[in-house]
């Protein structure tokens, strides 16, 4: 391939607090200087993965460390408050802007480009956004992108009303070899065993979620779409064209865990795994 053809592309995927495992992996590639051209997140994968471009090496872990037991950040007393089980105001605007600040500054001179996704609720079906300011609307879109369904309230921003973007596009590969980045890097949050079972409860779930049908049939049919993802990943890696990197075993922790030894656990795991595949990845961005 000509080098001057090459756009390096990172994906990461959501999962929730499983997201500290991609954590751990980007703190080691910016120990590493292991850099890219754009890079896609996905719920966590977007509100975790956004510290790789403003450079802040170890934020998140140290929030969600900090943070685990505020009823704030995680908990269905802010549930039942504010209708979401993540306090928007304290998550999106406290946080990153008094208690531990973003870096926007370095955010938007990275040259790196930064894509997330959310779910427009009306239609089930994935929006793309790229961040380049650091408006207030911005910080929507990393919430709508982490908004999970029937737990978040949805999120109204530049004329969507959006959800988690897990609910239509869990892996976004395919999006970004669509708009041109051919050697593509995902972080995964499960395991090379994993395969998504079908939605439990869903008579409640259609129930919950009467207002917005589409989303309840994208999350009805979201184990096919996650599935296809799955094997579609593994051809492209089979082939040499992707990189995967994923956790060696289930990470065993649940999707809003507040036990902090067992966040630190999947943090660590997350760059244990990236210094042993430091090599591979170099090889591989330089071919």
């Amino acid at each position: 391939m000509n080098t001057d053809t090459i756009k390096r592309g990172l994906i990461c995927e959501g999962g929730a607090m499983r997201g500290l495992f991609s954590a751990g992996v980007l703190d080691v590639f910016l120990e590493n200087d292991i850099q890219f051209d754009g890079m896609a997140g996905v719920s966590a994968g977007a509100t975790f993965g956004c510290n790789f471009k403003s450079k802040q090496k170890g934020r998140t872990i140290r929030y969600n460390l900090k943070y685990a037991g505020d009823k704030r950040f995680g908990s269905f007393e802010s549930l039942i408050k504010t209708g979401d089980l993540y306090d928007a105001d304290f998550c999106y605007h406290v946080l990153p802007t008094e208690l531990d600040p973003f870096d926007w500054d370095t955010f938007l001179n990275n040259p790196m480009r930064f894509y997330l996704v959310a779910t427009d609720v009306n239609t089930g079906k994935p929006v793309y956004h790229e961040i380049k300011t650091s408006g207030e609307d911005e910080l929507e879109w990393m919430r709508a992108s982490a908004s999970m369904p029937i737990v978040s309230k949805p999120v109204s921003v530049d004329g969507y009303k959006l959800l988690d973007g897990g609910i239509s596009n869990s892996i976004p590969l395919e999006f970004m070899e669509h708009i041109g980045y051919n050697r593509n890097v995902v972080i995964l949050t499960q395991d090379a065993s994993y395969r998504k079972s079908p939605m439990a409860g869903l008579p409640v779930s259609k129930m919950l979620l009467k207002k917005y049908p589409a989303v309840y049939n994208a999350m009805k049919d979201r184990h096919i779409m996650y599935n296809g993802q799955l094997d579609y990943i593994r051809g492209r890696e089979s082939t040499g064209d992707v990189l995967v990197i994923r956790p060696p075993h289930p990470l065993g922790i649940s999707r809003t865990e507040h036990d902090t030894d067992k966040l630190e656990q999947v943090y660590k795991c997350g760059r244990q795994t990236a210094i042993e595949m430091l090599d591979s990845v170099r090889v591989f961005l330089s071919k």
